[in-house]
């Protein structure tokens, strides 16, 4: 297990990942990914397979999945059903173990915290709005902006503009290897749970500092001073 440096004791801000981090949605990413496979003539998927499958860019992570090429008129059908399929589930979805309570401990040390999701902006920001944590985030940012490389690294870069924060005392938690990479294109360091939708030693491979609940990544961070 990857270790975080102290190199920069001024850490102070957390940008917080959304689905599968702070929300525990895996059962209803799964429902969608198979509602894919349904119309796709590909038998359903376990958790487990699709946590060593899923990464982004999410054409090519498909196109395993179903073992064969997509165009773009079957990609935007792929997305309009998986968008369907997660909807009938997100009423299901909780809050993942220790949220909010980690969300008012990290505002208790006088530190500040965003939300950064790949989710679509206009599909977010009434989540957030309605579970009560607006109050928690100094901005909210969904996907507003489509890019080459399907990553969230651009969109790390903006959200944090937007807040003039300097990445060297910013701590992205997320659930994913793209998070990874978001942070160390943009400057920043990271902590991942593995709780999400990818497999541990996947995280792992990153080289980032991988935990198991976002309690622990928030005990992670606090230890940088």
């Amino acid at each position: 297990m990857a270790e975080m440096t102290s190199a920069n004791p001024n850490t102070h801000h957390i940008v917080w990942d959304w689905n599968g981090t702070l929300l525990d949605d895996n059962h209803a990413n799964l429902a969608a990914v198979n509602a894919v496979c349904a119309q796709f003539g590909r038998d359903p998927v376990e958790m487990d397979h699709w946590r060593t499958v899923f990464r982004r860019p999410l054409i090519p992570c498909y196109e395993e999945l179903l073992g064969r090429s997509l165009s773009a008129t079957e990609w935007e059908r792929i997305e309009k059903l998986y968008d369907s399929s997660y909807l009938e589930y997100l009423h299901t979805c909780e809050l993942a173990a220790g949220v909010p309570d980690v969300l008012h401990q990290w505002a208790g040390t006088g530190r500040t915290q965003s939300l950064l999701s790949m989710a679509t902006h206009d599909h977010l920001v009434p989540l957030i709005t309605e579970r009560g944590l607006n109050d928690h985030f100094t901005r909210v940012d969904g996907r507003k902006f489509d890019t080459e490389h399907d990553s969230k690294a651009e969109h790390l870069v903006h959200h944090l503009e937007q807040q003039g924060l300097d990445p060297a005392r910013v701590v992205l938690i997320g659930d994913i290897d793209d998070d990874a990479r978001a942070a160390r294109e943009a400057g920043a360091q990271t902590v991942l749970v593995a709780s999400g939708l990818m497999a541990r030693e996947r995280l792992e491979a990153t080289g980032a500092l991988v935990v198991d609940t976002p309690t622990d990544a928030v005990a992670a961070v606090r230890r940088l001073g």
